[in-house]
Formats: structure tokens, C-alpha cells, sequence
């Protein structure tokens, strides 16, 4: 029996948890490679507000159909609001009416990387941007929605910043 006072006490990012964190894996990615754009925490903490900073470095989750994007059909790119690599193109969004942004495809294979996600109670894909490793979201798949690639990027638009096209 381990003595109770060695114990470490518990907090947020505790390794138990079953819910892997941007701010809790550190600057490393998936594949053991550094993410380009990390940063420290406190870096993170100052540069993006409450609510970002909850999404992107927590993977938290905005509320449904509250997201700026969700309903955006405006010509562009979507760029990650941590650090400005592009991720998604608008003429790869659809309208799958789930409350968040979705999209087919990423912008690039390498824009985007997955971890394994067992938080509530189901094995989920997360999508996090493979510059900085911010929490985007998370892709699904076999949901028979008629897009060429049958995933959804369901992601949350407080995670991007859209860059409209030229003369848009």
C-alpha cells in the first residue's frame, strides 16, 4: 500500500483520464515529430482567448450551431486560429446540419494529424493540426452522407479563422 502523502494529487490532466489533451501530450506529434509551431502553455495561455484556449490546447468543444463557420458558404481557406497553417478549403465543406462545420477532406494529408480518442465511452478519431498540434475536432466515417471521401470533419469553428478568396 503506497503511502497517501506520496501520492500525487489529482488535477485536470491527470494520465488516468482516458481523454488525451493538447496541453497535457506536449509539442511532440503522433508520429514522434516535433509539432513546428509549438509553444509553451503559458505562450498558448497568453496569445489565445479563455474560450480558444479551451478548445484548442483542453480539446474542449464549443456549443452546436453557435459557431461562427457553421453556417459559412464565403470562398476561402480555413486556417488554424492558434498558429495560421491551412487546413481546410471551403469548396470542401457541406452542409451535414450536425452544428458544426464539416468538411470532406483537409486541405493537405499532412495539415492534419489523428489521435485515438476513448473519452465518452467511444472509440472517436481527433483531428488536430499538424503544425502546432491544436485540438480541431474530429472525423467520422460510414455516416452516408454523399461526399466523395464518406468522412465528415466535424470541426469547431472557434479552432479556425477563414481567409476569404480574393474579391470575396
Amino acid at each position: 500500500v503506497q503511502d497517501p502523502e506520496l501520492m500525487p494529487t489529482r488535477t485536470p490532466y491527470d494520465p488516468v483520464m482516458t481523454h488525451s489533451t493538447p496541453a497535457r501530450d506536449g509539442t511532440t506529434r503522433p508520429d514522434g515529430q516535433a509539432y513546428p509551431a509549438a509553444r509553451t502553455e503559458g505562450e498558448w495561455a497568453q496569445e489565445l482567448t479563455a474560450q480558444e484556449y479551451h478548445v484548442l490546447r483542453d480539446a474542449g468543444t464549443e456549443a452546436p450551431f453557435t459557431g461562427e463557420y457553421t453556417d459559412e458558404t464565403t470562398e476561402g481557406v480555413y486556417a488554424c486560429r492558434a498558429c495560421g497553417a491551412e487546413l481546410f478549403r471551403s469548396d470542401h465543406k457541406f452542409a451535414s446540419h450536425c452544428g458544426w462545420p464539416s468538411f470532406y477532406t483537409p486541405l493537405a494529408k499532412d495539415s492534419v494529424v489523428y489521435i485515438q480518442d476513448s473519452s465518452m465511452g467511444m472509440m472517436r478519431t481527433e483531428v488536430r493540426c499538424a503544425s502546432c498540434g491544436g485540438h480541431l475536432g474530429h472525423v467520422f466515417e460510414g455516416e452516408g452522407y454523399g461526399t466523395p471521401t464518406d468522412l465528415r470533419y466535424c470541426i469547431n469553428s472557434i479552432s479556425m479563422r477563414l481567409m476569404p478568396a480574393e474579391g470575396q
